[in-house]
């Protein structure tokens, strides 16, 4: 009977146990067992491919490669007036006051940046940094300074050309623009605020963006990188590189309120970069081509309107008469899509890739004409509507002319004249003329077209009178010498 009872009493503590252990994990829950790994395990990351390295974002390479490649650019240019200047003024002013008394020359002087491009000296830079200037000096990384020639701009892409009697220089090599994607690091190498060698980072935000800031120039080139890297006064003309150090625009400008980084800045890509520079470097001057068409985006509503079933490409408004574009074929109604093989979706982007060539240079043009796709060929052609190269026969003027609209002739009570519409490096500058200045005689000849400049000036030397008058009304009186 002890034994009986013995085993009946275990048996009733075994299931007494089981009952209290069930009862215990239903009121507990479960047990999480903490597992602690010491050897180090291969790190994933979400939407990333499985080679990609968590330190793929150092910048100390590309900061290291290229900061010795940008240059401090201080420059000086005279606060002028026109040698002599007689202005329209009230004649009760004069008879109490006298005449007006001129005030000398005063120097000014500016900074920017720019980037070293070549072992042997050529500088590129932004036009504004070096406009008007009488003087240019270069400063490098290591502190040697030199004084540099301006080679040549280009006002239109506000790019300029200079050179430094050096050798063995280190660069930065060009890289592709094209190349560039949302989102990507780019860094911005510069001098900011008179800050040398400041390196900061951002990302590509946007692309093909333009802003209008060149909307007075003759045949302005907008098609600005977009980043959010920190740019401030100075940067100008400074490095855009990628994270292998290539240079891949020229800080341009930024858009703010107040004048500081506001989160925006603007580089010109380097493919339009370079074309400059090779134009410069080969002729003087830049050979700009153009299709001759008159285009805009091609937006939902403009597509329903005009029964474009795809929207993509650039809509052609109008043709341009004895233009390239009118030789090839291409018609009002038109969409581009493509540019030799590179896809465009804005005017900006289109600009851009036409930017890249020279007069009589061919391109293969894709378009949706009647929402079926054509191939066409079309043969570049300059402003003037030729496709021979122009080598500039003024280029020691430094300047650029147009014949002066009836308007204006009409205001000013003028019979005929040119207007300078773009004013480079050359003697016309250095006689103190601005842009827009309307050139009426030389040496007492009249002037009614460039052409006439050329003739009064061919095979001239010595000294020259150039006499003329501005919008304003101002007339002056220039001495100059070939």
């Amino acid at each position: 009977m002890k034994i009986k009872s013995i085993i009946i009493n275990i048996f009733i503590a075994v299931i007494a146990a089981l009952v209290a252990v069930i009862a215990y994990a239903k009121i507990a829950g479960p047990v999480t067992e903490v597992i602690t790994y010491r050897e180090d395990r291969p790190t994933w990351f979400t939407n990333l491919p499985d080679d990609f390295e968590a330190d793929k974002f150092d910048f100390t390479y590309a900061a290291e490669k290229t900061v010795h490649g940008v240059v401090h650019v201080k420059v000086t240019s005279m606060r002028r007036q026109p040698q002599f200047q007689q202005r329209r003024q009230d004649p009760l002013h004069e008879w109490f006051f006298g005449p007006r008394q001129e005030r000398e020359p005063e120097p000014v002087t500016g900074f920017g940046s720019g980037v070293i491009i070549s072992e042997d000296g050529y500088i590129v830079t932004n036009y504004h940094v070096i406009e008007n200037a009488t003087a240019v000096e270069v400063v490098l990384n290591d502190r040697r300074s030199y004084e540099a020639s301006i080679v040549g701009s280009d006002p239109n892409s506000d790019i300029a050309l200079l050179k430094v009697e050096a050798e063995g220089l280190r660069y930065i090599e060009f890289g592709d623009s094209d190349d560039l994607r949302l989102g990507q690091w780019v860094l911005a190498v510069g001098n900011p605020m008179n800050l040398t060698s400041t390196v900061t980072a951002g990302i590509v935000s946007a692309r093909g963006r333009t802003v209008g800031i060149f909307s007075n120039r003759d045949m302005p080139i907008e098609s600005f990188i977009q980043t959010d890297a920190a740019v401030n006064r100075g940067n100008s003309g400074g490095a855009l590189v990628n994270l292998r150090g290539e240079l891949v625009g020229i800080p341009t400008l930024i858009m703010s309120p107040t004048g500081a980084f506001a989160g925006n800045s603007f580089a010109v890509p380097v493919s339009i970069v370079k074309k400059v520079v090779d134009d410069i470097i080969e002729f003087g001057e830049v050979q700009r081509a153009v299709l001759g068409i008159r285009m805009q985006e091609l937006s939902s509503d403009l597509a329903r309107e005009k029964g474009i079933d795809r929207l993509e490409g650039v809509y052609v408004d109008s043709i341009l008469v004895n233009s390239a574009a009118e030789e090839a074929g291409l018609k009002e109604g038109d969409v581009i899509l493509r540019i030799d093989n590179v896809t465009v979706n804005s005017p900006s982007e289109l600009q851009e890739q036409v930017a890249r060539y020279r007069p009589n240079d061919k391109i293969n043009i894709l378009v949706n004409r009647n929402n079926r796709t054509q191939q066409i060929t079309a043969t570049l052609r300059n402003l003037e509507g030729h496709t021979e190269i122009v080598r500039p026969q003024e280029a020691y003027l430094g300047a650029r002319f147009r014949e002066v609209p009836r308007d204006i002739r009409r205001e000013l009570n003028i019979r005929g004249g040119v207007q300078i519409t773009d004013l480079g490096p050359g003697k016309f500058m250095e006689a103190g003329m601005r842009e827009t200045f309307i050139i009426t005689s030389i040496n007492n000849r009249p002037v009614n077209s460039p052409a006439d400049i050329r003739e009064i000036l061919d095979g001239h030397t010595g000294g020259v009178l150039v006499e003329g008058v501005y919008p304003d009304g101002t007339v002056a009186y220039y001495a100059l010498g070939l």
